[in-house]
């Protein structure tokens, strides 16, 4: 049994679930989110509670019956607050710079980077400080991983890119003699 399928999701106020054969959207203040149904698993509307539940207890079903109510809970947060992620740049010379829809790295390579941004995203580059936010949790993590993949952070001096909760663990240098 899953603990987290069990919990029931309110939804909060301005904020409404459509429930279909094959799919469910949660639409909200800031726009609507869809996903695609797993056959073997429900969604039951109770007035403003919704419930997920396996329609056969198989393992396949017990194994995404929490998944899917994650997910749910994800989208009711999403279009209500738009998730954030916050990455620092650190490093002589490397800079960040949004133009248009794509974000321009210069990262210490012989030519710069530059990233598209997905039209659901909206990123913000101040300084050393990129920010990703979207109403889809699954969205801004990816994409913000896919950033900081461009120049991961290295322990003994600290450059490259970090989340802004990350601790790297610094490595002591070379000993002279």
């Amino acid at each position: 049994m899953s603990r987290i399928g069990k919990q029931v999701v309110t939804l909060p106020e301005k904020t409404e679930i459509n429930v279909s054969d094959r799919s469910f959207s949660v639409k909200g203040p800031l726009g609507e989110i869809e996903r695609e149904l797993h056959p073997s698993i429900g969604v039951k509307v109770n007035g403003r509670d919704v419930t997920i539940e396996p329609k056969r207890l198989t393992l396949e079903s017990k194994a995404l019956w929490g998944t899917y109510a994650a997910h749910l809970r994800n989208m009711v947060d999403g279009v209500n607050k738009a998730f954030e992620k916050k990455l620092i740049l650190e490093g002589i010379g490397f800079k960040s710079e949004v133009k248009g829809d794509e974000i321009v790295f210069a990262l210490g390579f012989s030519h710069p980077v530059k990233v598209k941004i997905p039209k659901d995203l909206k990123v913000t580059a101040e300084k050393n400080v990129i920010t990703v936010s979207g109403m889809n949790r699954e969205q801004v993590g990816e994409f913000a991983g896919k950033l900081r993949a461009l120049k991961k952070p290295e322990p003994y001096k600290g450059k490259g890119m970090r989340y802004a909760d990350e601790v790297i663990k610094r490595k002591q240098g070379k000993k002279t003699a």
